[in-house]
C-alpha cells in the first residue's frame, strides 16, 4: 500500500480569525486519500517528518512583535530552509501576491528572496499571474466561499446601499472610494456608502473617519469582522466596491460573489477574465481613478438586468482544489528528486 503525501502547511492550526482560504483548502487537502496535512509549528518543521512544505504568505515567518521574537523566527526560518536544502523537500509556494510586502527590514527581504530561489514548484492562483522566469509553476483556481457562508443568515441587499468590506489597507483604494462616493450627492437620494473591516495602521483609520466625517451617508466598522458580521455587511449591499489600486487574486471578490452580491473592480485582464467566469451582471469594472460616475454607472448597469440568478462558480470547487493540490505536491516532489 502506497503511503500518504505527508504535506506540512506554512500556517498553525486554524483559529476563528484563520482565512477562510486556508480553513478550505486544509480541508480540501485533508479529504484526499493519498495525503496527510500537518499544521505548522516550528517544532514540526524543523524536526517532524513530511515529504512537501507548502508555504503561503512567508513574510510571516520571518516577522515578529519584537526585536527578539523578529530574530528568533528569522533565525528558524533559515535553519527552515536549510533543512529542507539538505533533505531535499520540495518546498511549494503559493503566489498570493505579486510583491514583498512593503515597509519590511533588508534582512527580511534578502530571507524571502532566497526562499524564492529555492522554490520548486509556484502555485498560482489565476492562469494571468507571471511565475518567477524559469521556475515550475502549476494554476490553481481561488475557491468559493458559498458552503462557509451557509450556516449564516443573509441579509436582503439594499436599495442604493454600497459597502467596501474587508482588511483595510492602503493599496485597496479605500480613502478613494469615500472621495469617489462624495461626488454621488445629486441625483442620488437615498444612497449609502458603508467601509466595514479593520484599517492596517491607526493613521489610516483616523484618514477613514476624517473623510467621513464631510458625509452623514457614509457609516463606518473598523474592526476586525467575524463570518456572520461580513455575511450581513456584504448581503445588505447592492453593489460592493473594492477599488483596490493593484488587483490580483481577490478573495473579496470571491466572498462577495459567493453571497450573490455584484462587484465594483478595476478593469485589468485579471478582472476580464472573472467577469466571462461568471457571467454578465456581476463583475463591473471601471478604468483609471474611481469617481462618481463610476459608482452610478456600475449600479445602473446592474438594475438593468439580464443577470442569471447567481454568478457561476462551478470552476471553483474545492474538491477539485484539493485535487489539483495533491498532484501539484507530487510533481513538486519528483521534480526535487530528479536534480
Amino acid at each position: 500500500m502506497t503511503r500518504p503525501l505527508v504535506v506540512l502547511q506554512s500556517f498553525p492550526t486554524p483559529r476563528p480569525t484563520t482565512n477562510p482560504y486556508l480553513v478550505l483548502l486544509a480541508a480540501s487537502i485533508t479529504a484526499q486519500p493519498g495525503a496527510r496535512l500537518r499544521t505548522f509549528s516550528w517544532r514540526r518543521a524543523l524536526l517532524s517528518r513530511y515529504d512537501v512544505f507548502h508555504v503561503h504568505w512567508p513574510e510571516i515567518l520571518v516577522s515578529g512583535h519584537s526585536p527578539l521574537k523578529k530574530a528568533v523566527r528569522q533565525l528558524l526560518f533559515v535553519l527552515l530552509l536549510l533543512r529542507l536544502r539538505l533533505l531535499r523537500t520540495p518546498l511549494v509556494r503559493t503566489l498570493h501576491n505579486l510583491h514583498l510586502p512593503e515597509g519590511i527590514s533588508r534582512r527580511e527581504v534578502v530571507l524571502l528572496r532566497l526562499a524564492e530561489r529555492w522554490t520548486t514548484l509556484w502555485v498560482k492562483l489565476n492562469a494571468t499571474t507571471p511565475a518567477p522566469p524559469g521556475t515550475r509553476s502549476v494554476t490553481i483556481v481561488h475557491g468559493h466561499y458559498r458552503d462557509w457562508f451557509l450556516r449564516h443568515p443573509e441579509p436582503a441587499p439594499q436599495p442604493g446601499h454600497l459597502a467596501f468590506v474587508g482588511l483595510v489597507r492602503r493599496y485597496k483604494g479605500v480613502t478613494g472610494l469615500l472621495d469617489a462616493f462624495a461626488e454621488t450627492t445629486t441625483g442620488q437620494p437615498g444612497w449609502t456608502l458603508r467601509v466595514a473591516g479593520r484599517p492596517s495602521t491607526d493613521e489610516l483609520a483616523a484618514e477613514l473617519h476624517e473623510a467621513a466625517a464631510a458625509d452623514p451617508r457614509v457609516s463606518l466598522h473598523l474592526e476586525f469582522l467575524d463570518d456572520a458580521e461580513m455575511v450581513q455587511e456584504i448581503g445588505r449591499a447592492e453593489l460592493v466596491v473594492l477599488p483596490y489600486r493593484e488587483m490580483h487574486n481577490s478573495g473579496g471578490a470571491l466572498a462577495a460573489l459567493s453571497l450573490d452580491r455584484p462587484v465594483l473592480v478595476p478593469d485589468n485582464e485579471v478582472n476580464r477574465l472573472l467577469a466571462d467566469e461568471v457571467g454578465p451582471g456581476w463583475v463591473f469594472r471601471y478604468d483609471g481613478p474611481l469617481t462618481g460616475e463610476d459608482l452610478v454607472a456600475a449600479v445602473t448597469a446592474r438594475r438593468a438586468g439580464g443577470a442569471a440568478a447567481r454568478p457561476d462558480l462551478s470552476a471553483r470547487e474545492w474538491s477539485a482544489a484539493g485535487r489539483a493540490h495533491l498532484d501539484a505536491y507530487r510533481t513538486a516532489r519528483a521534480a526535487r528528486s530528479r536534480r
